[in-house]
């Protein structure tokens, strides 16, 4: 047998979904765990208008929380929300049983915010994009 190979940049969710069942049930052949995977969403919304201002994005599953977008606008920088968003993930997580935490932030972004908060680099990659680096940070949770 020879597969066809199909590229998309607009793929269709069904086979989609396929393909993530067939990697999950491989994986939880493969280490002897159930994926109990679950999305974590944390939205901060405008008070009066409802507006969407910014947020958390990330999930658990492995025992792991993996934040994927963590945004506060700039006008909110610097007044303990995006570390109110970040203990609220963390805590979510621990009462879903993760002992750890993973994330990536780029040299613009917030490395030294996640640092403070207890997150430590564990690897790196250089110019991506072009100039810059991006960092891997984890922290144990519990």
């Amino acid at each position: 047998m020879d597969p066809r190979i199909v590229l998309s940049d607009k793929p269709d969710p069904v086979p989609l979904k396929e393909m993530f069942a067939l990697l999950r049930s491989f994986n939880d052949a493969a280490s002897g765990f159930a994926y109990d995977g679950e999305v974590l969403v944390l939205s901060l919304l405008h008070p009066e208008t409802g507006e969407v201002l910014g947020g958390l994005y990330g999930s658990t599953g492995y025992g792991y929380l993996h934040l994927d977008m963590l945004y506060v606008p700039e006008s909110l920088r610097g007044t303990g929300l995006g570390r109110r968003l970040m203990r609220q993930a963390e805590a979510e997580a621990i009462r879903r049983g993760c002992h750890g935490a993973y994330l990536d932030t780029f040299d613009f972004q917030a490395r030294g915010f996640y640092e403070k908060l207890g997150y430590t680099v564990f690897g790196t990659l250089e110019e991506t994009p072009p100039g810059h680096r991006r960092f891997f940070l984890s922290k144990p949770l519990g």
